[in-house]
This record gives C-alpha cells, structure tokens and sequence, in this order.
C-alpha cells in the first residue's frame, strides 16, 4: 500500500511522517529528491536526498520520477524505481510531497491512500514558518497564499484530511487511518489470499 502525505508548507507533514516511521518500522520511506538548499537539522539521504539541478533533470529526462514539480523555484520529485520496488516486494510505502505531487501520484496509483495535512489556523502557520528561520517575509506570504488553493483541493480530492493541532494526536489519527485501509485489504479471518 501506498500513503502519501500531503499538505500546505507549515503543516508539520515531515513531524507527522517522522512520528509514523519511528513507530511503524515496516513503513518504507521514500525520500524525494530535491534541488532545494538542506535547511538546519535535515539530514542527506533522510529527509531529502539533495542534488544539483543537472543531476535531477537528467532523472526526470530519463522518466525516472512517480512525480515531480517545480515549487518555488526548486525541484522536487519522488523517484519511481524505490516506489516500484518496494511495492513489488510486499511493502507499504510513504511519501511525503506537496498537494500537486500528491494528487499526480493518485493519476498514477489510483490506489494510493492520500492524507491531507493541515494547520490549525493561518497564524499557526504562519508561526511554524518564522520558526524554521530560513523562509523570507516574501516566501512565508506566498506559501500561506498557496495554501488556501491547496486547502480547498485537499477537501475533494483526498481521502482523508488531518488537522494538526496537536502532532500526537494527529499522528495517532493518521496511524489510524492507515490501519483501516491495511486491515481492508487482509483477507478474513486470515485466510491466505487468492492464489496462494
């Protein structure tokens, strides 16, 4: 299975994903790949892989991203072949990616869960935003405009949206509703699937 968390910057979508991994060890994480500066406390290969602008685009070129977008400036992409990969050997998979990233996934893999994950107010936003200290007055105004577009998006097209007024409480509700989703796809009473 595939869960894809999405949001509008300012969310706390990396918190709630590092949370869930930390707990659900047999949660893959896929790391995306972007051609944005690595912000204090990031770590390479952990939270993004960080790659010049060359490198990405011959990725891109060859086909090599689920999905992929330029945002702000920067690209970021999620490469196929771990996708691919892990799912093919059995394994639930996470990305986390913005609104647009989310929703061409779903294009892809209609059968993706998708998560939307919101802040509790604007100014809550807005406040996570400052404290990550490495946003602009300019950038924090164009990401808190995006997110009302994004926000109403998340409402349709999503399976489920989060508010994240408390990240434990909004990790347990995303746990939650990834629990529902693998206990739908086991067969009954344990019986083994069809063919096996």
């Amino acid at each position: 299975m595939l869960l894809v968390l999405a949001g509008t910057s300012g969310a706390g979508k990396g918190t709630i994903g590092a949370r869930l991994r930390a707990a659900d060890p047999a949660l893959q994480w896929s790391v995306s790949w972007t051609t944005r500066a690595q912000r204090a406390g990031e770590q390479e290969g952990v939270d993004y892989h960080f790659v010049a602008r060359d490198e990405f685009e011959g990725l891109r070129d060859a086909g090599g991203f689920l999905e992929w977008f330029e945002v702000y400036g920067d690209l970021k992409g999620t490469p196929m072949q771990f996708v691919a990969d892990a799912l093919d050997a059995g394994h639930d998979v996470m990305l986390e990616v913005d609104v647009q990233g989310a929703l061409a996934v779903k294009r892809v893999l209609p059968e993706a869960l998708l998560v939307f994950v919101r802040a509790p107010s604007r100014e809550e936003q807005r406040r996570r935003l400052e404290v990550r200290g490495s946003e602009t007055e300019e950038s924090i105004g164009r990401r808190l405009a995006r997110a009302e577009a994004e926000e109403r998006t998340g409402a349709d097209a999503f399976d489920a949206v989060v508010v994240n007024d408390d990240v434990e409480r909004a990790t347990r509700e995303v746990a939650a509703i990834l629990k529902t989703r693998r206990d739908r796809g086991r067969p009954p009473h344990g019986d083994p699937p069809h063919g096996v």
